[in-house]
């Protein structure tokens, strides 16, 4: 599906599964349609299953927003205190659309428990209690986990998930990957046959390539990244240049940013220093992943940035919040800059690079060296240094999942297509004025039977 429909059908108040290969353009898409709802003024819930995530769009994690916070399992009762929570009853109430992102890593209950609240609180037997939901994700980056370390049953398992009737959106644009042989090996491995493209990747490691700028280095445990980082910088001799965080909000929410936000509380800067943005600024000239090296440093005492493409950039502070319908409940402010020679493969989640170092040779987990190759934008960006062969597994239950979810959004696209014009229209224009509250519970109910 392309993006255009896909928008269009979120429009139309579906709930929507949003899906596809890394750099298909699902956050883009999101935040088209976050910026369509707050341009007609409804309220619109942005949340992630994991923290990095919900930093990336400025929202919050869902166990936040629900009241959930991290219990995995839940009783009647548990759920009913939950529904009773003023600050959950508040966010829950106002809300015309929720947004999960990254929800391969939520797992059944944790669904069904919000599905349940929403209902309390808003008395409305809708799925949602007659939110529109939104989830996106990809059941190759991020597979939900149990505690004693087994896969567990994914989100689309939960009843809500069947019963609210959810619209697969495919996504099967490529707006990160361009390079040809880069888009087999992802796609071998994705579909499990990356036997064919094994050897494609392990003569990279006997050609290691010598770049003018030596690349970011992505390693699969944060004690490389740490011990790389450190060491790097204590090489260069010179001035530091030491930035404090600073933060405004309840405790619990600056914690939750500074936690997950990839930003350092103290970062210690030196001429020379190897960095990497953390913010999107396309008037300034960078995105989340653009690199460089710092030149030197202004009179006010800001850095000065020479990306790899050779732009020159002074950097400022940046702010990452958390936005709960519009408003701001907590802000930290650095440099959107962090060091950058390592960073860990986990993190490097979301980010465009367009060369790097990477050791697979620790893969812990399937899907990790799927992850990792997948933030290039082409194979002549790619020092690999090591890999073991779990590097090029995937999880045999999530490719047939993911065939199963292409020929689904398939048949809703030709559904699409069919549609007049003037129906799509209407629909729209429909779900902008339909309320979501206890008044309009039985008129919410049949048009919730009417889209399943």
């Amino acid at each position: 599906m392309k993006q255009a429909e896909a928008l269009n059908i979120l429009k139309m108040g579906y709930n929507v599964f949003l899906t596809g290969q890394p750099g298909s353009g699902k956050t883009f898409l999101l935040n088209k349609y976050i910026d369509y709802l707050k341009k007609h003024k409804k309220k619109v819930a942005v949340t992630a299953s994991t923290g990095i995530a919900a930093t990336h769009m400025n929202g919050v994690t869902l166990h936040s927003w629900s009241g959930i916070k991290i219990k995995e399992s839940f009783t009647r009762k548990d759920i009913e205190k939950i529904a009773a929570d003023h600050y959950v009853v508040a966010r829950v109430g106002r809300t015309k659309v929720l947004i999960i992102d990254e929800v391969s890593m939520l797992k059944p209950a944790q669904l069904n428990a919000v599905n349940d609240i929403c209902q309390i609180i808003r008395k409305n037997i809708a799925p949602f209690g007659g939110i529109q939901l939104v989830c996106s994700g990809d059941f190759f980056q991020l597979p939900p986990i149990e505690k004693n370390g087994k896969n567990t049953n994914f989100v689309l398992g939960s009843y809500v998930w069947k019963l609210a009737g959810m619209k697969v959106c495919y996504l099967d644009e490529q707006h990160r990957h361009k390079d040809k042989n880069l888009c087999k090996v992802l796609d071998h491995i994705r579909n499990d046959r990356a036997e064919k493209s094994k050897s494609l990747l392990l003569e990279k490691i006997q050609d290691a390539k010598a770049f003018q700028d030596p690349p970011m280095k992505l390693y699969t445990h944060n004690a490389d990244v740490d011990f790389i980082n450190n060491s790097e910088l204590a090489k260069i001799e010179g001035e530091e240049f030491v930035y404090q965080m600073a933060s405004v909000g309840p405790a619990w929410a600056v914690a939750t940013l500074k936690r997950n936000c990839l930003a350092s509380e103290t970062l210690v800067l030196k001429t020379g220093s190897k960095v990497m943005f953390l913010k999107n600024n396309f008037d300034a000239g960078y995105v989340n992943g653009t690199q460089g090296t710092i030149i030197e440093f202004n009179e006010q005492k800001m850095p000065v940035i020479e990306t790899t493409f050779g732009k020159q950039i002074i950097i400022g502070y940046a702010d990452w919040t958390i936005e709960e319908n519009d408003i701001i409940v907590a802000k930290i402010t650095q440099l959107p800059l962090r060091l950058a020679w390592a960073i860990t493969v986990h993190k490097s989640q979301g980010m465009n690079l367009d060369a790097a170092e990477i050791d697979l040779s620790k893969c812990f987990v399937e899907g990790m060296g799927y992850v990792a190759i997948s933030r290039l934008k082409s194979l002549e960006g790619l020092n690999l240094i090591g890999i073991n062969d779990l590097a090029f597994c995937v999880n045999k239950k999530v490719v047939e999942l993911d065939k199963d979810l292409r020929n689904i959004s398939k048949t809703i696209s030709s559904d699409f297509r069919k549609m007049p014009f003037w129906e799509k229209t209407k629909k729209q224009k429909e779900f902008l004025k339909r309320e979501a509250g206890p008044a309009s519970l039985f008129r919410n109910i049949k048009q919730w039977k009417r889209d399943v």
